[in-house]
């Protein structure tokens, strides 16, 4: 179960946020054990650009999501309409909220993507 809450200002369209926010979070479940991405020292691009290269979870596979809410708030310096952007707000804690249940069960703390069982032995 996974539950996602969001303070992203005025939301203009309920059903496409909480997808966005669904979308998000599914991309963070994956990220933890899956993704590994590769810089390359030279340049500083991304090695691994394609997603041939790495398995990446979907909505068919990956984790129930039951919840998403938003905060409801109000910051008159944001823009005329009180709204946020959602691409990527949804992705930023699942990593670290997965890391952080790893370790409160092997009291081992994973600092470094992906989690693979390597790393927690």
């Amino acid at each position: 179960m996974h539950v996602g809450t969001y303070g992203a200002g005025r939301i203009l369209n309920p059903k496409t946020s909480r997808s966005q926010c669904i979308g998000g979070m599914t991309g963070g479940i994956g990220m933890a054990p899956m993704e590994c991405p590769m810089g390359d020292p030279h340049n500083g691009r991304v090695a691994n650009g394609s997603f041939t290269e790495h398995a990446v979870p979907d909505h068919a596979n990956g984790p129930p999501i039951t919840d998403v809410t938003f905060v409801e708030e109000h910051d008159p310096h944001l823009n005329p309409l009180g709204v946020k952007g959602l691409g990527e707000i949804a992705i930023v804690g699942v990593t670290s909220a997965i890391a952080n249940a790893i370790f409160h069960v092997i009291v081992k703390r994973i600092r470094e993507l992906p989690v693979t069982p390597d790393k927690l032995l």
